[in-house]
């Protein structure tokens, strides 16, 4: 669905010369957003949508193999389903054909109600992604 390359840097590394694994749970935000740029951002979908954000709602990821400072990595975004109220996403990064890390998220459509934020529905959202809307 979306490819990003992330050139893995000396800061993005643990003691030890590893990714630091928060780091791969920020490049997966990153890949989201910037798969969202397609469709006019994040700001713009919100604004269309009378939303205040596309947020997550679970994330996991499983390691596979160790990431090191001038690594390439590309990293895979697909969407696994669109619930009602729920967009599952799957994540896979992978250095040259090695896979190094697989993960999910399940991302929210949160909008301002009386009494605070609710879950949107997605349909509109779907549409827009879809080249329906």
């Amino acid at each position: 669905m979306h490819l990003l390359d992330y050139p893995v840097t000396f800061g993005d590394c643990d003691p030890a010369g590893i990714v630091f694994y928060p780091n791969v749970y920020a490049w997966f935000d990153r890949t989201f957003h910037d798969w969202l740029r397609r469709f006019g951002g994040h700001e713009a979908l919100c604004r269309e949508l009378g939303a205040v954000g596309l947020g997550l709602l679970e994330a996991n990821a499983r390691f596979r193999r160790p990431m090191r400072d001038g690594d390439i990595v590309s990293l895979t975004l697909s969407i696994e389903s669109w619930g009602r109220k729920a967009l599952h996403l799957s994540y896979e990064g992978r250095v040259g054909d090695n896979m190094t890390v697989a993960g999910t998220e399940v991302r929210g459509l949160f909008k301002p109600s009386g009494d605070g934020m609710v879950a949107g529905e997605l349909d509109a959202l779907r549409k827009l992604v879809e080249g329906d809307g």
